[in-house]
């Protein structure tokens, strides 16, 4: 064989030495995407979509896909219980959850049977927990002579910085009652986004003048500074006091509130009213930091159980334990259901039970899918409460997938929580709203009870089961004090029989009766026997993922004779035009804020109509005893006299049926079996300092569920095998053909 054969033989017995190096590698390998040893890391994997929160300032934070930061970052005053139901307020930072001292008009002390229109102030005296403390950030780094690292720093120093712990050092300190105030007095800033500033304005004394003084100050301070400048000067709220807050020693907080408002505690358990350290506010404010990405909207600084330890924007986060955290103890009470479910197995042991907390970008939902059942997510998502409901759905579709979810012992857990859904009618609407004359009141009040039959939210629960839950008698869902959902004292007797224990849907047949009473037999108006048309507002365009949902609605009214036209637009469209009161019928949801009957039953409130006032009441509901009922709700504890005014409340809404009660949708997680403790909830966002993980059963189900895939390896090997020794032949042909020997030229003839 000559040079050039041998060398191509070389080639390939070279291509193949690396094909089968790469062979044996991957039988060594499986297809993770994390690091060699994840698995077995007390780290949690779960992912989020589209983009990187945009507040993780808690004055600013109001969206849910940031729950998942502030509330395992920051500790507010007050939480919920993490088991049980209905929720219950615990304290966080505060050592108790206290009762109000009510004053009178001279300051006097009042009982607490007082009634609200005797009460001009509400007294909060918080005591704080001693010993908390703030995470390790280089906010509070000190040097041996007491004074701060870095609070003096030029745009040059900080130049080259995109993280804080890129500084250093660190430090920390005792949280104190004047981390609260320092909070409270934040949300009159303008700086950043404040979200409530409106209604804490309203209730906290003297906060709508403190946000004037604010104003004026911080227009002061700016004077000099362009307004395209990223770099504002450090504006400090320690040197303006507040009435409505004030620490009465380092570990007492005193709240005043504007007369009684007993929804207040409820706002204590939120991220506005978390501790904000004045030094964090004083390093963030310096040069050059606002333009490197570094401010409490992108790395926090709080008191709980983990802290920010990367934040990539659009890619990655990572929280990592704060290893100054105290250390809260799992709750030892649940439902029946946690404790069969093993929910209370860690009764009095320290959290949190995780390390780390990794958050990956998915921006797409078939990938993410795969991830979470190949493993390589613990969970699917921190703030979306719909997969355990989803992959219901599919298990009860696929017989595979059945199989697949029950083999890996995939849990999937699904309660009703504190959301509706509904379909409103407009009260300001001549055909089904209050109407203009008692004798209108009437018609309109039984046609909308026919439609509130006809529209069988059962039925749409089966054919839309992703979107599905649990039908609705009334306002009200579980969990909250004063509903009766799933009980006979709660039956909507309008739209509901109570039978065998169990609520039944009306017949057709008592609806067509109540349109025609209405005044439309068989759906013809019976004065002028044209067609009864009305209009469905959607706030969605029309398009094929809706159709088969409108057509579901269309076929409703069909039920009657009725013909419905659909007004489909843009969501910003659709809110303008509600807004301006040119709705009739229309589809709307809502997410409680806390868990009282109050925020519910005042989206029905007379004075918060929409097209009037521009309220939550989108179907400009109106009802004089209703309003004076809601007027003294509203200032009720929870108990039996608030009960007796709930029950009077949703009896007149039964009867007038400003609404098609709809649904509760279901709030459902996803966990691997090695997730522990996982409870789907919307409004405990703390929930992963309860989770705890069994990294050996992980690691091993991964090594189960995901075996290298040899063909593709082997199918490569084959290819360059048959390359190399088809390029061997064509070398060896040519080698032949140069290596003959040259024929003897023919002697030149004479001339």
């Amino acid at each position: 064989m000559n040079k050039s054969a041998s060398w191509l033989h070389r080639l390939g017995a070279g291509r193949l030495c690396v094909a089968l190096g790469l062979a044996l590698s991957v039988a060594a390998c499986n297809n993770s995407p994390y690091p060699v040893g994840a698995a077995d890391s007390n780290t949690l994997y779960t992912a989020f979509n589209e983009r990187s929160p945009r507040y993780l300032d808690p004055t600013s934070s109001y969206s849910s896909n940031e729950t998942p930061y502030t509330y395992q970052i920051y500790e507010p005053l007050y939480g919920y219980h993490y088991l049980k139901r209905p929720y219950t307020l615990v304290p966080k930072t505060a050592a108790a959850v206290v009762q109000p001292r009510y004053l009178g008009s001279k300051g006097q002390v009042l009982p607490d049977s007082a009634p609200a229109s005797q009460i001009v102030e509400s007294v909060y005296d918080i005591p704080i927990k001693r010993g908390v403390l703030f995470a390790p950030h280089p906010a509070f780094a000190r040097s041996a002579q007491g004074e701060y690292l870095y609070h003096r720093l030029t745009a040059d120093e900080v130049a080259d910085k995109r993280s804080p712990w890129a500084f250093g050092q660190t430090g920390t300190r005792e949280l104190t009652a004047d981390d609260f105030v320092y909070a409270l007095k934040r949300h009159s800033t303008t700086r950043t986004a404040a979200p409530v500033f409106g209604i804490f304005s309203e209730y906290v004394v003297g906060l709508a003048d403190y946000g004037k003084l604010i104003r004026a100050e911080d227009q002061k301070l700016r004077a000099s500074v362009p307004p395209t400048s990223k770099d504002k000067p450090f504006l400090d709220f320690r040197r303006w006091p507040l009435a409505g807050a004030q620490a009465l020693d380092s570990h007492t907080l005193r709240i005043r509130i504007h007369g009684k408002y007993p929804q207040w505690k409820y706002w204590m358990a939120m991220s506005f009213l978390a501790p904000i350290p004045w030094e964090a506010d004083a390093f963030y404010a310096q040069p050059g930091m606002a333009g490197n990405g570094l401010s409490l909207n992108s790395w926090p600084v709080g008191t709980g159980p983990y802290m920010m330890a990367e934040f990539v924007q659009d890619r990655r986060h990572v929280m990592k334990r704060n290893p100054n955290y105290r250390g809260e103890l799992y709750p030892c009470e649940g439902t029946p259901q946690d404790k069969t479910e093993g929910r209370l197995k860690d009764c009095g042991l320290k959290t949190p039970f995780i390390d780390t907390l990794v958050f990956n970008i998915e921006k797409e939902a078939v990938p993410q899918d795969a991830k979470f059942r190949q493993g390589y997510l613990d969970v699917p998502e921190f703030d979306q409460m719909s997969y355990g409901n989803a992959y219901k759905i599919q298990m009860e579709d696929s017989p595979n997938f059945h199989k697949e979810f029950t083999d890996k012992g995939i849990v999937l857990s699904r309660t009703v929580d504190l959301s509706s859904r509904y379909m409103g009618f407009n009260w300001l609407d001549p055909v089904v709203g209050k109407g203009d004359t008692p004798e209108q009141q009437v018609r309109n009040r039984k046609l909308r009870q026919a439609l509130s039959i006809a529209i069988d939210w059962d039925e749409f629960n089966r054919i839309f089961p992703k979107a599905a839950g649990e039908v609705a008698q009334g306002p009200l869902p579980g969990g909250v004090f004063g509903s009766r959902h799933g009980s006979a004292e709660g039956l909507n007797a309008i739209t509901h029989r109570w039978v065998n224990g169990q609520t039944v849907r009306r017949p057709i047949e008592d609806a067509k009766r109540l349109l025609a009473e209405a005044g439309y037999p068989d759906g013809r108006d019976a004065r002028s026997g044209k067609p009864l048309v009305l209009n469905y507002d959607v706030g969605a365009a029309n398009t094929p993922d809706s159709k088969a949902n409108l057509d579901w609605t269309a076929k409703q009214f069909a039920k009657l004779g009725i013909q419905l036209e659909i007004r489909a637009t843009d969501y910003n469209q659709f809110q303008d035009k509600v807004r301006r009161g040119k709705h009739q019928i229309f589809t709307w949801g809502w997410l409680a804020d806390y868990p009282d009957a109050e925020n519910f039953l005042f989206l029905l409130y007379g004075p918060g109509a929409k097209s009037v006032h521009d309220g939550e009441n989108a179907a400009n509901y109106q009802n004089a005893e209703y309003d004076r009922l809601y007027s003294t709700l509203r200032f009720m504890d929870d108990g039996p006299a608030k009960q007796a005014v709930i029950d009077q409340m949703v009896r007149i809404l039964q009867e007038d049926a400003p609404w098609s009660w709809g649904y509760f949708p279901y709030s459902s997680g996803a966990y691997h079996r090695w997730v522990r403790n996982g409870k789907p909830s919307i409004m405990v966002r703390d929930q992963a300092q309860y989770y705890r993980l069994d990294t050996a059963e992980r690691s091993r189900s991964l090594q189960d569920w995901n075996h290298p895939v040899y063909w593709p390896v082997l199918a490569v090997l084959a290819v360059l095998a048959a390359m190399s020794w088809g390029a061997v032949k064509i070398l060896r042909a040519r080698d032949q053909q140069t290596a003959l020997p040259r024929p003897v030229s023919s002697p030149q003839r004479g001339r």
